[in-house]
């Protein structure tokens, strides 16, 4: 589940319905969260576990014909994904609460980037992208089902009455599978990532459903990359580092931008200010020296995808909020650090990466994309046929 940890704000509209009224459960429901963990949790008895999904995290609400898809954020993903309001009421019973991920397959695998697209305020685009790039719901927890509540059964429970939902193939909602063997999740955590997947959710099979509490484990793939310090944009509370911008060469010869570290101590970001002061130079003589023009010329694109000439660069404005300024401060690409990451989306971090130490013993060349694990292909409709 991308607790769309990515999972990012999207512009609320006037368009939006009001939510159901007369279900046992209602919305805003921040759903229950997961905290990170670096090892499997070993079955003690209790333990269920299910692939990680990578998509929108949702909250389905549906009252007959009426439909309410919540976001992680309780604000409704309803007017972005008309596919999957007519699926519900075709798959689902006709009043029940529906936990789970909104995703975007592209032949074998989740396309996350194509996911982001849909998230646009014009009308039309989002009937267009509906049809040429349809979402799917993967359920993974009931929380109410006709006029019962059922939050406060133990997931084992809800898990067995969520099972009995769902014919032996789905259509647009489909159901995740779930194991109680540790080693099974084991090897999932190791095989199903080649279909876009990113890690394992750990589930208590004894507890009730705890809005936003993490009250579940998650396993997630972390690896290192050596990277190029190329920028840094400020922190929103002063000129201290709010995240440093990092490139990676490709077989072009070209600098990347892909992705930022921002996960830093106040103190940390002081520092890193006077760490970097050295290194600032003019935008003009920047490697993403054109980078305003390529955004402009990118309309429409994500805010930091592939500009016009396949360079990917920093991009001008957030798609979630165009008034957020995401100029950053040039610096010399001459600093290496070490980073860590869990997985790639396309040719970026599908996260943000995590610092771990400066390589003064890299050259900012060898930082290159070849260094970077990829995983082995696995056909995502296997796993949502278990």
């Amino acid at each position: 589940m991308t607790e769309p940890t990515t999972q990012s704000e999207h512009p609320a509209t006037p368009e939006e319905p009001e939510p159901v009224p007369h279900l046992p459960v209602r919305p805003p429901v921040p759903p229950m969260l997961a905290k990170p963990v670096k090892a499997m949790p070993k079955q003690d008895g209790t333990l269920f576990y299910e692939p990680k999904w990578d998509g929108f995290r949702c909250i389905v609400f549906r009252d007959g014909e009426e439909v309410y898809l919540g976001s992680r954020k309780e604000r409704p993903f309803t007017r972005y994904f008309p596919e999957l309001i007519e699926a519900v009421r075709a798959e689902l019973p006709e009043r029940c609460v529906v936990d789970g991920e909104i995703v975007l397959p592209m032949g074998s695998q989740l396309d996350f980037d194509a996911l982001q697209q849909r998230i646009h305020p014009a009308k039309s685009r989002v009937q267009m992208l509906s049809e040429r790039t349809p979402a799917q719901f993967v359920a993974f927890d009931l929380l109410a089902l006709g006029d019962e509540s059922l939050m406060e059964l133990p997931f084992a429970e809800r898990r067995a009455r969520l099972e009995g939902l769902f014919p032996e193939k789905g259509g647009s909602i489909r159901l995740t599978p779930v194991t109680t063997s540790d080693a099974q999740a084991a090897e999932w955590f190791d095989t199903f990532e080649g279909a876009g997947l990113d890690g394992i959710i750990v589930k208590p099979g004894d507890q009730p459903y705890v809005p936003d509490k993490r009250t579940m484990f998650k396993v997630k793939h972390e690896r290192t990359a050596d990277v190029v310090v190329c920028g840094y944009r400020e922190h929103k509370s002063g000129p201290v580092v709010g995240s440093l911008l990092l490139g990676l060469y490709g077989d072009d010869g070209r600098l990347h931008h892909v992705g930022v570290a921002a996960s830093f101590p106040m103190k940390r970001r002081a520092e890193l200010v006077e760490e970097v002061k050295p290194y600032i130079a003019e935008l003009s003589e920047h490697p993403w020296g054109h980078w305003a023009e390529q955004a402009a010329a990118n309309i429409g694109q994500p805010a930091a995808g592939p500009a016009t000439g396949g360079q990917r660069v920093p991009g001008a404005v957030s798609r979630w909020n165009a008034k957020k300024d995401l100029s950053f401060i040039p610096l010399r690409p001459e600093l290496v650090m070490e980073v860590a990451y869990d997985q790639m989306e396309g040719d970026r971090f599908r996260h943000t990466a995590q610092f771990r130490r400066w390589r003064p013993d890299r050259t900012p060349e060898s930082c290159t994309y070849e260094q970077l694990e990829r995983p082995v292909s696995y056909n995502l409709d296997d796993i949502l046929a278990r």
